[in-house]
């Protein structure tokens, strides 16, 4: 599936990616099979960076503040604007050490997969995963502090980066004990592509999207929500635009964090619904009683079904499609009578087509006794979910070894930024207006705010576009940090005696 790879257990020993031997590349969001790489590869002209492990130099007062800077920006050029990065390929390494050096949050994100602002082994024996420029794949980095992941990203300047779990020792350190090396935790994840809704929507396909078949990922973002925090009680959800036609969720919870991979399974089978290809007849088929969170995704959805799927999408105005439509119908009559009304009216729109079948079942049934208005209900039911329910590779889901592409990093492609997804504005999330590389680093040229603010420099990623979307990374983490039990301990024990975590 787009943007994520499972590793095969037979990874850990193969042989060590070099910048000779480069694997696959991936094709735009296709999979790609990472393989092991050696941390210690030199880049031409630079020096030898940090070991993972190593203590940073920075002390953890400035390492992890109040204001949760970021990284001083005067390591950078003062300006930009000698080098047209505009006409430059969003994967260029040059334009991307640019974003790494002076965009990409950091510690931000180093709070997010280590759940405190202090350094802890689930950080430190995290897998990250990088695809280099070559197309070589580096698998199992890990990094005690952030500045030493920056260091080694600067100097790699890798295409994609991949989150992986927290293992039981370093991931560097892996082959010194394979035996008790396994995955211990890692967020739950759910991976939604809108090319898994190429068989229902009319706007678009494949690799393309416009703001009519985006409403499939609002759809899918607002049912999964509701399970997740009605059903499983689940509060930490982050859902980040894949870069061009998905979304990725992460619940970053410590229940969720340490589910095993049966428990990841039961959860994402409890939410898969629409089944089958497109090829494969009718795609939902539901026990009755409708199970509650059945229910609740129908009233959440069928707003969406009259407005998003009847009236923009169209689905079945060509006659072809509306024979699809009418194969899901349980009524040989009503199919018939259906069928002469539309004939008799080509290019007739859904959204009466679907009126239709009320209007025609009720001449139908005064006619048969025999007629199931039940039967008819139900149908109408499972038509309404094949064409709004989330569609989800729910492979993402169930292994807990499960690579999958990191925020804010930058898609190929689009040269969009993977960013979150801020809850409050679901229904106005823009998926074509999100930042591109080139627009964040010319809006950092062409700033002309001050300097300074509340006695602090101005970070670059503050003087761009990309400030709102990292201003709702940070309280998403700060919310997350606060609700782990670990630093519920710390934090009243330090209050004890009257000190600071952070």
């Amino acid at each position: 599936m787009p943007h994520s790879v499972t590793p095969k257990t037979e990874d850990m020993d193969t042989p060590m990616a070099t910048h000779s031997q480069p694997t696959n590349p991936p094709a735009g969001d296709e999979d790609v099979t990472m393989t092991d790489a050696a941390p210690e590869l030199p880049v031409a002209g630079q020096q030898k960076p940090e070991s993972g492990t190593q203590q940073s130099a920075m002390k953890l007062d400035d390492l992890f503040d109040v204001d949760d800077d970021e990284f001083p920006s005067s390591n950078a050029p003062a300006t930009i604007e000698q080098v047209d990065y505009a006409s430059m390929s969003a994967s260029d390494p040059a334009l991307l050490r640019v974003f790494y050096q002076r965009l990409f949050p950091w510690r931000i994100f180093f709070q997010w997969l280590n759940h405190s602002p202090q350094p802890s082994k689930d950080f430190e024996h995290r897998e990250l995963a990088f695809t280099l420029s070559n197309d070589a794949m580096l698998r199992y980095m890990s990094y005690r502090t952030a500045d030493l992941l920056r260091k080694d990203v600067l100097r790699l300047v890798p295409t994609r980066i991949e989150i992986g779990p927290v293992y039981t020792t370093n991931p560097r350190e892996r082959k010194m004990n394979l035996s008790g090396f396994r995955p211990q935790s890692k967020e739950l994840c759910f991976d939604i592509d809108l090319t898994d809704y190429d068989d229902i929507r009319t706007c678009c396909d494949k690799a393309n999207i416009c703001h009519k078949c985006w409403r499939f990922m609002t759809m899918a973002i607002k049912v999964i929500t509701a399970v997740l925090r009605d059903d499983f009680g689940f509060k930490h959800i982050m859902w980040v635009y894949s870069g061009r036609r998905g979304v990725h969720a992460w619940i970053s919870d410590k229940a969720a964090r340490v589910l095993d991979d049966r428990k990841r399974g039961v959860i994402a089978g409890y939410l898969q619904v629409v089944v089958g290809g497109a090829q494969g007849g009718k795609r939902v088929n539901l026990r009755r009683p409708l199970h509650p969170h059945i229910v609740r995704s129908i009233n959440i959805l069928k707003s969406h079904f009259q407005d998003d799927i009847l009236e923009d999408q169209d689905p079945w105005r060509e006659s072809d499609r509306a024979e699809k439509l009418l194969q899901s119908l349980p009524d040989l009559n009503l199919r018939d009578a259906l069928r002469r009304k539309w004939d008799a009216s080509p290019g007739r729109p859904s959204a009466l087509k679907w009126q239709d079948i009320d209007a025609v079942a009720r001449t139908v049934a005064s006619k048969n006794k025999r007629f199931d208005t039940r039967a008819l209900l139900e149908a109408k039911q499972d038509i309404v979910l094949e064409y709004t329910y989330p569609r989800l590779d729910i492979n993402v889901s169930k292994k807990l070894n499960h690579l999958l592409k990191s925020p804010f990093v930058i898609h190929p492609g689009t040269g969009r930024v993977c960013v979150p997804i801020n809850m409050r504005h679901i229904e106005t999330f823009d998926p074509l207006g999100v930042p591109t590389i080139q627009n964040l680093i010319r809006e950092i040229d062409e700033y002309k705010g001050p300097a300074v603010k509340n006695d602090r420099p101005i970070h670059d990623w503050e003087k761009t576009s990309l400030k709102p979307y990292i201003d709702y990374f940070r309280t998403h983490v700060t919310i997350m940090i606060k609700d782990e039990p670990d630093y519920k301990i710390k934090r009243e024990k330090i209050s004890q005696e009257g000190g600071s975590l952070w």
